[in-house]
């Protein structure tokens, strides 16, 4: 069972397991699928001011903060239980580009040269780790959602601003790793 699990899952099994999610959070109290609400719904929880947008009941979607956790816990499990001990598979013709870079080290699920403490306080560590990290946070507040709220729940839902959103984080993600990611890198 454990050489089943710690294997990457083939499309056809994980993706409906995924899509299934949907049917079922609505079937089970007509709730939305999404993590990026979550923060808001701590600092409602912990940290109650006169904010507007912190007041409202959050403990209706209390729910959401436990699928938060699972996440949590199952990433520590599967990491300290299920890690995968070999690199990571790189399609050789992606190597030989990162390797232009400078990145070579594919031991970890992300490389070990762009992102260590060292890096951090390089303008290439600044501008991928804090940069890229207020961009997601701005890109989430700003689309009303993440990635997976929009592209799985929304667009399963048919609700246009999912459908407009999800192409943004498409085009975003290709002009990202096409045009500005091997500037970054070459800096």
């Amino acid at each position: 069972m454990k050489e089943i699990l710690s294997q990457p899952w083939p499309w056809y099994v994980s993706g409906p397991l995924i899509g299934l999610t949907v049917p079922l959070l609505l079937i089970l109290g007509n709730k939305s699928f999404g993590i990026s609400s979550s923060l808001r719904h701590v600092c409602a929880a912990c940290a109650p001011a006169n904010i507007p947008f912190f007041q409202y009941n959050w403990k209706k979607e209390a729910w959401n903060l436990f699928f938060a956790a699972g996440i949590i816990a199952g990433g520590f499990i599967t990491a300290r239980f299920l890690a995968n001990p070999n690199p990571v598979a790189v399609h050789p013709q992606l190597a030989a580009e990162l390797a232009g870079y400078g990145i070579t080290n594919y031991n970890g699920l992300v490389p070990q040269e762009l992102f260590n403490w060292q890096s951090l306080l390089s303008v290439k560590g600044v501008v991928m780790m804090i940069g890229g990290g207020f961009l997601v946070g701005f890109g989430t507040r700003y689309a009303g959602g993440c990635t997976s709220g929009h592209a799985i729940m929304g667009l399963s839902t048919l609700q246009w601003p999912s459908l407009v959103a999800t192409c943004c984080f498409m085009a975003g993600g290709f002009i990202m790793a096409n045009l500005i990611l091997p500037f970054i890198l070459s800096l």
